[in-house]
């Protein structure tokens, strides 16, 4: 017999975790003492939230279910951010937090909280251990459930004295849940009438959401597009399935999109949707491309379809396979006119001179992007910079991360430092502004401590400048609260952490910049400093 808390170790390493992201306290401290004798590697992060954000960059680059851990009561609550986070987006992770004894639930005892009732709108399921010999099984299932069909993050909150009981470890070798069964391969007859309306589009169109990537199914979508010459657009979360550079590719739509997309849909006969959720950043007015366009959607939640635009040819199932049905019935075919009529709705982008001691955002990152190598992850945070990177980092065999659905701040250093570790090969480049980088710069200690190389971009405006717009465009100038002012010293806070770095004022300073942060393997820091009028369109 072996103490639970030493078989919830077991379990992660039967599931091959190499990486944990967490914080320790009391209530989860003999989960943390059996962990230190396994082989899995633990990141301490400097705050709870961080360490779920670090997990989400993990799993998206791995494709598979990530682990973070906090301890009860605060510990647990600062990680619903990063759970809401993860579940807005559909990334898998498995949430460990540790409670108190199972005889003092409810009695408001030290460092007490309710995290699975106060969890369960962001969780795909949650479990409030209270048999021991439940734990193995109850880790399988966790698994089984974030990783399959739309993956989200699970919850296992674990109490102190579970963790100290003795139990028979054994490890299920498959899990049967008889209320849960994905799909995954797509109506037959279905997919039959949904390859009649793509045959005989005049202007189709593919835009691609985030579930392109749960599913892995990057290489059918380009596939498909290639064979049937089909135009492909994405959402924000869809970017980098397509690269920059593919004669079919017309960017990304939405209120922060860019023309070519934008038209596209519009002007579409057929709009085929593939694991998107046609949110109200991506399409404000749905109705009036629902009366124009027949409309596929392809998605494994069968939630997600019509919920937001209705659907002609729905159809439920994992992208990659319905792909695979579909590319087994696909034919060549030419739509000519219609791509050369996308392709004059395309613009070189024109940057607009800034004022002496700032530079253009837009063409530092779009810069970069032709310095940087072609495998570079890319994590944006939120605010402008978030908009400026989806828009300007031309995107080749790389990946780019951001938060999506939950827009939350803070995300790109913690998620940047997951994605470093998930694939030590590839450079990443965390892009902040002023103000969401001071949400998590603490875990640049996270990244000097744990050996992560990161390229880190901040940049200062001295607002919260994506509600300064909005305070400049709807309420008439009238700022309140978007001041940065007080914000400390960046170069001497990168400094203070070892990280080597610097200042860029003007287009010389950014080339040296750009130069240093392509070739050198070290992290390096680089603030940019950018006109406050600076808008993100």
């Amino acid at each position: 017999m072996i103490k639970a808390c030493e078989a919830m170790v077991k379990c992660l390493e039967a599931e091959n975790v190499k990486v944990v992201f967490g914080y320790p306290g009391a209530a989860i401290c003999p989960f943390y003492d059996k962990l230190l004798d396994s082989g899995i590697r633990h990141i301490l992060v400097r705050h709870e939230a961080n360490g779920g954000h670090a997990a989400n960059g993990y799993a998206r680059i791995t494709g598979r279910p990530a682990v973070c851990i906090a301890t009860s009561g605060p510990g647990a609550l600062n990680l619903l951010t990063a759970i809401a986070t993860a579940y807005a987006d559909s990334i898998p992770l498995i949430c460990i937090t540790g409670q108190v004894n199972s005889d003092q639930i409810g009695r408001d005892v030290f460092q007490e909280a309710d995290i699975t009732g106060a969890a369960e709108p962001f969780v795909k399921h949650s479990y409030l251990v209270k048999n021991a010999d439940e734990l193995p099984k109850i880790f399988k299932e966790a698994f089984y459930i974030a990783g399959t069909g739309r993956p989200g993050p699970v919850l296992i909150d674990v109490p102190m004295d579970i963790q100290n009981t003795l139990i028979d470890f054994e490890y299920p070798e498959s899990v049967e849940i008889r209320s849960y069964k994905p799909t995954g391969k797509g109506n037959y007859a279905q997919i039959k009438r949904v390859m009649k309306a793509l045959n005989e589009a005049k202007r189709p169109l593919i835009c691609v959401g985030g579930g392109v990537f749960a599913s892995n199914a990057q290489t059918e979508i380009k596939e498909l597009s290639d064979i049937m010459q089909i135009p492909a657009i994405t959402t924000m979360m869809g970017i980098s399935a397509f690269s920059t550079d593919n004669p079919l590719f017309f960017g990304m739509l939405g209120m922060h999109g860019v023309k070519s997309a934008n038209i596209a849909v519009k002007d579409c006969d057929v709009l085929f949707l593939i694991g998107a959720r046609v949110g109200d950043r991506a399409v404000r007015t749905p109705l009036s491309v629902e009366e124009s366009t027949t409309i596929i959607h392809i998605d494994i939640d069968p939630a997600e379809i019509g919920k937001n635009m209705n659907a002609d040819l729905p159809l439920v199932g994992d992208a990659k396979l319905v792909l695979r049905q579909i590319l087994d019935l696909a034919k060549p075919l030419e739509h000519k006119e219609w791509i050369e009529y996308l392709n004059s709705l395309k613009s070189e982008p024109v940057y607009e001179k800034t004022k002496d001691g700032t530079i253009n955002p837009r063409k530092f990152i779009s810069d970069l992007s032709d310095a940087m190598s072609d495998n570079t992850t890319v994590v944006a945070d939120v605010g402008q910079n978030q908009i400026w990177t989806a828009t300007s980092y031309k995107i080749r065999n790389g990946r780019f991360l951001t938060s999506g659905g939950m827009g939350t701040m803070g995300y790109a250093i913690p998620a940047a430092i997951g994605a470093k570790l998930a694939d030590s090969g590839r450079p990443v480049v965390a892009i902040c502004g002023d103000g969401s980088f001071q949400m998590s710069l603490m875990e640049l200690a996270t990244a000097v401590q744990h050996g992560v190389k990161l390229k880190i971009i901040v940049m200062t405006n001295r607002y919260l400048g994506m509600v300064r717009e909005v305070q400049q465009n709807v309420y008439h100038n009238r700022y309140t609260a978007v001041s940065l002012d007080g914000s400390p010293d960046f170069i001497t806070i990168a400094s203070a952490y070892g990280i080597d770095s610097m200042r860029v004022t003007n287009e010389e300073e950014a080339k040296k910049a750009i130069e240093i942060l392509s070739s050198s393997d070290e992290s390096f820091f680089v603030e940019c400093i950018v006109d406050e009028h600076t808008a993100t369109i």
